[in-house]
């Protein structure tokens, strides 16, 4: 029996400190995602965002930030913002918030929203996501493209899986099977890939591509159903129904994101 506890606390060692060298370089990244019942809720929280959260996060070296507003469907716009920012570790994660709220500036510029009354709130309801990089893309890559802003196309992805395996499986079809890759090659600008730690659809991996407009975005993914990469990878046995929802997204940047 002492043999086997001995064995089994080595195996476990091993097996943490595996993982902590697999983990030592991946981001985490926290998505909130602010919705609104008025057009002025959402400019009070735009101004906080660009003139106190933003200043604030970056005094503790934490950024690139991304602010996007989606794009409208069907004649309609949604009234959120989505705001992506990058962590080194779950440590700066779990404190950021409490350092920002010792920042004297960020209380003074941030007051309007900070202290706003209970019936004139500067939005309806915040989604925290939190999410940690892929292995095969461990660091975000803000978006490169220097077109104009409003014709940009940011393409936020959601895939559910029906079960943790299968949610894995399909985790391990972007890394270890080049999914990855495969859209690095064709030019989706990808800025991060990452497994959902924590949010309301578990379980669940989330990625954003960039193109420059709608047409370039169509071709690319025109190229990727096309490509014999993507045709080998669909048919493999262990990669089938890793998929139950596949939610899209399409987002442009503020003015005042940083990519």
């Amino acid at each position: 029996m002492k043999t086997k506890a001995l064995l089994a606390i080595i195996t476990a060692t091993c097996f943490f400190s595996f993982a902590q060298h697999q983990n030592a370089n991946r981001q985490y990244y926290q998505l909130k995602v602010y919705s609104f019942d008025t057009d002025e809720q959402m400019k009070r929280t735009d101004a906080f965002l660009k003139d106190a959260f933003m200043p604030a996060l970056k005094k503790l070296d934490i950024g690139p930030i991304g602010v996007f507003k989606p794009r409208a469907t069907d004649s309609v716009t949604p009234k959120k913002t989505y705001v992506l920012i990058p962590f080194n570790s779950l440590v700066q994660f779990g404190l950021y918030e409490d350092a920002i709220m010792d920042d004297e500036k960020f209380q003074k510029d941030g007051s309007a929203y900070l202290t706003a009354a209970h019936d004139k709130a500067p939005y309806n309801r915040i989604q925290s996501i939190l999410m940690r990089a892929f292995v095969e893309m461990p660091i975000m890559e803000p978006s490169k493209l220097d077109g104009p802003r409003k014709d940009r196309i940011y393409e936020l992805r959601s895939y559910e899986g029906a079960t943790e395996d299968l949610y894995r499986k399909k985790v391990d079809m972007f890394n270890a099977g080049g999914e990855v890759k495969l859209f690095d090659r064709l030019g989706f600008n990808a800025v991060f890939y990452a497994e959902v730690l924590s949010g309301s659809r578990m379980p669940n991996l989330m990625y954003m591509t960039t193109h420059e407009n709608q047409e370039i975005r169509d071709t690319n993914w025109k190229n990727f159903v096309d490509s014999p990469e993507w045709g080998k990878l669909k048919v493999m046995p262990k990669y089938q129904n890793t998929v139950s929802r596949n939610e899209q997204t399409f987002l442009y940047p503020t003015e005042y994101s940083d990519y």
